[in-house]
């Protein structure tokens, strides 16, 4: 450990260590030549001798040292003093988005979408630089106190001229991409890849993949598809959902192909949150990564080399995720998460030996698995001959669906109420079928005279319809008194500041559906705003989901009596409904809908749709008066009529003059269909009678 108050290079004063790693430490100093305060991040002792220790500390300097951008933590400089390898980088006041994340369950979409842009503005820098940071994960992203994200920590990033990557260079098992894993060539769309993983855990609270080991979550990333965000938060934004999907494809050809395209597509969703635009290019081969055994063993040995003795650990990295520690700043603004190192406790570079492919630890594991996979089988056997039996002797009925707050057996959830006036509290127990009685009126050190202090029936207890809930009022507020600010349409930031600027507690959010306050912002606060509090009172914020919102349900080839109902049990609304031929949809049937099917949209909305009138009839004419008229009229009206001429017969006829038509078939006025041929008779005009023969022989004059 470093001395507090050395300098080093003469310029750099140690004032105190605020974080540790697998390999380095880290300290607050001051760069007395610039005048500032640093990171300044040293060279464990036990590693200073190992000359690849060395070189990688530094080529983690000269990595991230080019790079300035606004949302990355800048290194200043790095060097040798007294025998200690250090490096100097920006000081970085605030809160990991991993603690952010924590802290507050999820992040809204618009929250999602802000830090995303400055996180991938940051990494696109590097990528500009052609320098892949291969360990993104919330851990490494800050979120400094005036709101700006920068990205920390390129501790495993290596110039892309180089294309290959060793298996201790994998990055956190949760964010890192298929082809890290499967350890082959990673580029900038590994990183998308990382990116996209963040993003979904910023948006739904967890990570797509866990597991019980490394080596579990690094196969899942390997062989199994991401589970859309949607099924986890139903109301996160369909453009947000596509991007998460898109960057997280298992194919890299099918991901963003740079942080810019992803940006553009970011910042669109903020615009446009339910917008269509998001494209996953088709695919064209293979999109699940398929591993051979083989090479399953070596990803197994690989993560094996690198877990701790006791158990697994998930983060592998070299240093450690959040730089700094809770007794710099306060309020755990930057976690001092330790990670295994790469090395053991021998002595530096120490390297635990691989395990060979067909060592001892991989068959008994995989015969362990075999046997958990065949109970397991065995167990969901059973389980569908007793459901099966039990639906057929009547045991498992199924029905409508129950509502969550009061089942078939007339128990109600008894809502909280603490922090509500009298009158208030009454209101919102009276909506459960619910009553409440006052059994003490005692001074508090949090709610004003007149609001319920306390409640003997706790919050989201299951009871019996119309039973009574005991309270206690507060009598008099007893302490310093605040006056609770409103902070009702603030964004939710904004409010907890706010609250927080007062000498207020804020506990957790509640999240609510509202159509009239946007989603995002505050819709109002218990106890409410301008109530007599003390500092003690823990200020609960009700923030606004936005309108609720729906997925529109796939109603094409239905009936449409089945698609209206589908809207309605949707909580949306038939709209304009059209009614054509069609000849691939049987009548009655949906053809077309307005809206996709899978789109989310606002509760209640219109979708318009077309339904099949069946196939078209046939088109009927009438043949057209074609006799008595010269041939080439005959011709012109058949033509004109859509119908075309078929054979045509010349014959003398006594009462027709040549040329004209006598007959047709079919006849004038039958009803035929279009392009018919009509077949005609031409008169040549009489039959000429032959010169009568004279007794003689001869002709007759």
């Amino acid at each position: 450990m470093v001395k507090d108050g050395i300098y080093l290079g003469k310029r750099y004063e140690v004032l105190s260590k605020i974080g540790a790693g697998g390999m380095a430490d880290v300290y607050k100093g001051k760069d007395h030549m610039l005048n500032r305060y640093v990171a300044i991040k040293v060279l464990k002792k036990e590693y200073k001798e190992d000359d690849n220790f060395v070189r990688k500390f530094r080529s983690e300097a000269q990595a991230a040292a080019g790079l300035m951008n606004p949302n990355i933590v800048n290194v200043y400089d790095v060097g040798e003093d007294r025998g200690l390898n250090y490096m100097v980088m920006e000081l970085v006041e605030g809160i990991t988005l991993k603690d952010y994340i924590e802290k507050k369950g999820r992040l809204s979409h618009k929250e999602v979408i802000s830090i995303a842009i400055q996180m991938c503005t940051g990494i696109g820098a590097a990528h500009n630089a052609h320098i892949i940071h291969r360990d993104i994960k919330p851990q490494n992203i800050i979120i400094s106190r005036d709101g700006k994200v920068k990205v920390t920590d390129f501790g495993i990033a290596k110039a892309t001229t180089s294309n290959t990557i060793s298996s201790n260079a994998m990055g956190s098992v949760h964010y890192t991409s298929p082809e890290q894993a499967r350890g082959g060539f990673s580029d900038a769309k590994s990183d998308v890849y990382s990116i996209g993983i963040t993003l979904f855990e910023m948006a739904t609270g967890e990570v797509p993949f866990d597991g019980e080991s490394t080596v579990a979550v690094a196969i899942k990333h390997l062989q199994e598809e991401i589970t859309p965000p949607s099924e986890i938060v139903p109301d996160i934004p369909y453009s947000l959902e596509q991007i998460i999907l898109k960057c997280t494809q298992k194919n890299a050809e099918r991901r963003y192909g740079s942080t810019t395209e992803l940006i553009q597509d970011l910042k669109r969703s903020l615009v446009d949150p339910d917008g269509d635009f998001v494209v996953i290019p088709p695919l064209r081969n293979a999109d699940t990564v398929i591993i051979t055994d083989e090479e399953l063993d070596d990803i197994r040995s690989s993560y094996d080399d690198e877990d701790d003795e006791d158990g697994y650990e998930y983060d592998d990295d070299e240093y450690d995720d959040d730089e700094y520690d809770d007794d710099e700043y306060g309020d755990g603004e930057y976690d001092e998460d330790e990670y295994d190192d790469e090395y053991d406790e021998e002595g530096a570079g120490a390297r635990r030996g691989r395990k060979g492919k067909n060592s001892d630890e991989v068959n008994p594991r995989m015969n362990k698995i075999m046997k958990i996979l065949t109970i397991v089988v065995v167990v969901i056997i059973v389980f569908i001959l007793i459901f099966t039996i039990g639906k057929a002797a009547g045991i498992f009925k199924f029905g409508p669906k129950i509502n969550t707050e009061e089942t078939d057996t007339g128990k109600v959830k008894v809502p909280d109420i603490v922090g509500m006036t009298e009158e208030d509290a009454k209101a919102a127990l009276k909506k459960k079928g619910l009553g409440m009685k006052v059994v003490a009126r005692k001074e508090s050190k949090k709610y004003e005279k007149g609001t319920i202090s306390e409640q003997k029936t706790e919050a989201g207890k299951k009871v019996k319809k119309n039973s009574t809930v005991e309270v206690v009022v507060s009598s008099d507020l007893v302490g310093d008194e605040i006056t609770v600010p409103d902070v009702s349409g603030m964004s939710e930031a904004d409010a907890q500041r706010a609250l927080e600027d007062e000498g207020l507690k804020v506990g957790s959010s509640e999240f609510v559906f509202d159509d009239n306050v946007a989603e995002g912002d505050v819709i109002g606060t218990t106890p409410s705003a301008n109530a007599k509090v003390t500092k003690d009172t823990e200020i609960i914020m009700k923030v606004s989901k936005g309108s609720e919102r729906k997925t529109v349900p796939d109603i094409r080839g239905m009936s449409e009596s089945a698609a209206r109902d589908a809207l309605a049990n949707a909580g949306l609304s038939a709209g304009t409904v059209t009614y054509d031929y069609n000849d691939s949809v049987e009548k009655g049937n949906v053809v077309s809908q307005s809206l996709n099917g899978g789109k989310k949209v606002s509760k209640g909305t219109a979708v318009d749709f077309a339904v099949s009138n069946g196939k078209k009839p046939e088109e009927k004419i009438s043949v057209p008066g074609v006799t008595g008229v010269s041939e080439n009229n005959a011709r012109q009206l058949i033509s004109n009529a859509g119908l075309s001429v078929g054979t045509v017969t010349y014959q003398p006829n006594n009462n027709v003059g040549a040329g004209i038509v006598v007959s047709c078939d079919p006849g004038v006025g039958s009803s035929v269909s279009k392009g018919t041929k009509i077949n005609l008779v031409i008169s040549t005009g009489p039959q000429q009678q032959p010169p009568a023969e004279n007794p003689d022989g001869g002709e007759t004059e």
